[in-house]
């Protein structure tokens, strides 16, 4: 058996060719996205510099602000509430990494739940306890897009989480519930981990961990969902999957780099026009 990748890049470009018909659907006004970002770190200009380009094929302006490295808590905090205020902004976010000195929990509460366009205000997350919000958090909502795009049944499917991140793993795990799916989430704690992931139908990764799922520890046919983002000393970019053996067993796979990202900048750029009133 060779899984067969999930094209994340073909999954992303349907998205905005929908995305640019909704965005012309709400007519010539403004549609801006601001971005807000604490010195300088190459890793997040270079995802800056894809939001960009993405959100520019679909039609949304988005600005980028920049803070210099000393900027405090209390800065950062009042640069949302400058950009939250003006008519012409449907979204804020804040890049991250966040120098140490500031509380990423306590910027996010600062931004207007109705321009958390990320879906990480608590008020967002919240909502996830009850329905998919109208913002879910951006790289769970990818994942389970790509879940989906496999067309596998997810009423009673066993889904394994590995890893419980407010970002990714507690809300994926949410989400998958209100489809039914039977849901089991691993961490840390979690004393076998194997014992686990054996048995899912769909095995989604979020750790930051490169080789941590090997091939042996995956169902035959399983649905693997790989959403790790890790460089090795040689500058190569790999997942929390060891891609081959795993490969070998699934039945479908997502690529690192060109599976969760993409559909994750998509899912931003959904949830922007989804503030800006458009019905997509």
């Amino acid at each position: 058996m060779s899984a067969q990748l999930i094209d994340g890049k073909a999954v992303a470009a349907r998205m905005r060719a929908r995305l640019a018909e909704a965005r012309r659907s709400i007519g010539s006004r403004a549609v801006r996205l601001v971005s807000l970002q604490v010195g300088n770190n190459p890793a997040a200009e270079v995802y800056v510099r894809n939001q960009r380009k993405a959100a520019a094929e679909v039609g949304i302006d988005m600005e980028v602000v920049g803070l210099p490295d000393a900027a405090t808590q209390q800065d950062l905090i009042a640069a949302i509430h400058e950009h939250s205020l003006r008519s012409d902004v449907a979204g804020v976010i804040v890049q991250r990494p966040l120098p140490s000195s500031i509380d990423a929990r306590t910027v996010q509460m600062a931004i207007d739940p109705r321009l958390d366009v990320e879906g990480m205000h608590p008020a967002n997350m919240g909502a996830i306890l009850y329905r998919e919000p109208q913002f879910p958090p951006c790289t769970a909502a990818a994942a389970q897009q790509l879940i989906l795009e496999t067309g596998i049944d997810l009423r009673g499917a066993e889904t394994v989480v590995v890893g419980h991140s407010e970002i990714v793993g507690k809300p994926i795990g949410l989400l998958l519930l209100h489809r039914l799916s039977t849901v089991t989430v691993c961490h840390v704690g979690t004393r076998n981990l194997m014992l686990h992931t054996r048995r899912a139908d769909i095995l989604v990764v979020a750790v930051g961990k490169p080789g941590l799922v090997r091939g042996d520890m995956v169902k035959p046919g399983a649905v693997v969902i790989d959403i790790g983002i890790n460089q090795l000393v040689d500058g190569s970019i790999v997942g929390d999957c060891e891609h081959d053996s795993v490969a070998a067993v699934a039945g479908y796979l997502t690529p690192v780099p060109g599976g969760v990202g993409p559909v994750t900048v998509a899912m931003l750029l959904r949830n922007t026009l989804r503030a800006a009133g458009a019905d997509v």
